[in-house]
């Protein structure tokens, strides 16, 4: 038997503290992102047992008898998959009541169980959730960036970096599957994400709805990444199929419940009028999105027009996975007004800081580059902390009060 590489995993600091003042703990995250091989190794640690609804005779024996199989549970457990098992979730709300111990309860979830309201309503108070997402970029490299820390403090290091060129459009392709990342092979791997995707189709998707055309929708995922990192436009995705615009609707909320696409909220203020308020598109993963578009690290490379769409949402999900193992509470919004000006992200670290993040894939950066994020920066006023062109060049380098590019190197590597 092959053994995986284990890299490590900076949420794991939060999952630790979650445990020691909180009775349920729920890592949840799309299928294969490693939340199992998180909750088992922590729970070798401290003496969990382990139960996964992927196994069909655990999953009949919740499903028959949930107030049974949760009463006969040792004291501390693992349940793995439990979006497949909801049957289970007052009856777990009923015995950390009876007895409210901290860390008795780890769950991991491939389907954001959260959005079933009577789920979500019967744990409230009792359980911590976790978002856990496929491999980050400065966790396969196994050091901690402080590029966070330096953007809410609006004070980058003026310094130069390697361009990345080439690599960039392969780390881009290889995604952040900790399955895919074992296979040495670009197709290999590119198969695995094929089959991935038919898996999770399959089982989860099934699990979640019952819907009649479960083929299309990998095929509605494909139309979905070529439109990555653009605005929401339901008529354009459906154009395609032979399907209403509602029916499309429902199926991409199920490819969102189950961690596939993500749907980045604008942001506005009062004091903006002509604020575009449409959400933005984004692939969970820009190894899923490359596999279904059928793009190597070479075609990625030339094809300058799909690798800025590509390297948007690399660097979205980039900022989001490190913002998950934060102290700080962040929100993520893109901003586009009626102009044209645009922001690619913007974070809002509590209720008091906004910061800007646009992207280029180019290696040059000029003063227009900066246009969204000086109108960002107006319209935040004292709450504007920092806004940065993230590009493929060497220099840090500043262009006026705390506007700066930064080589998107900087976002994953140790200072």
């Amino acid at each position: 038997m092959s053994t995986v590489h284990l890299h490590p995993r900076f949420a794991e600091e939060r999952l630790i503290e979650a445990l020691s003042d909180t009775p349920v703990v729920l890592i949840h995250g799309p299928r294969q992102s490693g939340k199992t091989t998180l909750a088992k190794k922590l729970g070798a640690e401290r003496g969990y047992s382990y139960s996964s609804f992927d196994d069909d005779v655990v999953l009949a024996a919740a499903r028959t008898d949930p107030v049974g199989f949760v009463d006969d549970l040792p004291d501390q457990v693992i349940l793995d998959e439990v979006q497949r098992a909801p049957e289970l979730f007052t009856s777990l709300k009923t015995a950390v009541d009876r007895r409210r111990a901290p860390g008795r309860f780890i769950l991991t979830g491939s389907a954001n169980v959260l959005v079933v309201p009577k789920l979500a309503d019967s744990l409230a108070g009792r359980m911590e959730i976790l978002r856990l997402h496929p491999l980050a970029q400065c966790e396969l490299l196994g050091t901690k960036p402080r590029f966070l820390e330096a953007l809410f403090g609006g004070s980058f290091s003026l310094r130069s970096s390697d361009r990345l060129g080439p690599e960039l459009a392969e780390r881009i392709v290889a995604g952040g599957y900790p399955a895919a990342l074992e296979r040495q092979q670009r197709r290999r791997r590119a198969a695995w994400y094929q089959a991935y995707i038919e898996t999770l189709v399959q089982r989860d998707v099934r699990d979640l709805a019952r819907i009649t055309s479960l083929d299309m929708l990998p095929r509605l995922l494909t139309v979905a990444a070529g439109q990555t990192a653009q605005l929401f436009n339901v008529s354009d995705l459906a154009a395609p199929f032979q399907r209403s615009r509602q029916t499309i609707r429902d199926y991409l909320t199920l490819l969102e419940r189950v961690f596939l696409l993500d749907l980045l909220p604008p942001w506005h203020t009062n004091r903006l009028s002509r604020v575009i308020k449409t959400p933005k598109l984004h692939l969970g993963d820009t190894g899923v999105a490359c596999a279904l578009l059928g793009l190597d690290a070479e075609a990625l490379h030339n094809d300058r027009q799909i690798l800025g769409l590509l390297l948007e949402t690399f660097v979205f999900q980039e900022l989001r996975r490190q913002a998950s193992w934060s102290e700080d509470s962040m929100r993520f919004h893109h901003f586009r007004d009626k102009d044209g000006a645009e922001v690619d992200v913007v974070i809002e670290r509590g209720a008091r800081r906004v910061a800007g993040i646009e992207v280029k894939a180019g290696a040059t950066v000029t003063s227009a580059d900066f246009r969204g994020l000086r109108k960002l920066a107006a319209a935040a006023g004292k709450r504007f902390a920092a806004g940065v062109v993230l590009y493929d060049g060497e220099a840090t380098a500043g262009f006026g009060e705390g506007l700066y590019a930064v080589p998107v190197r900087r976002l994953w590597e140790a200072e």
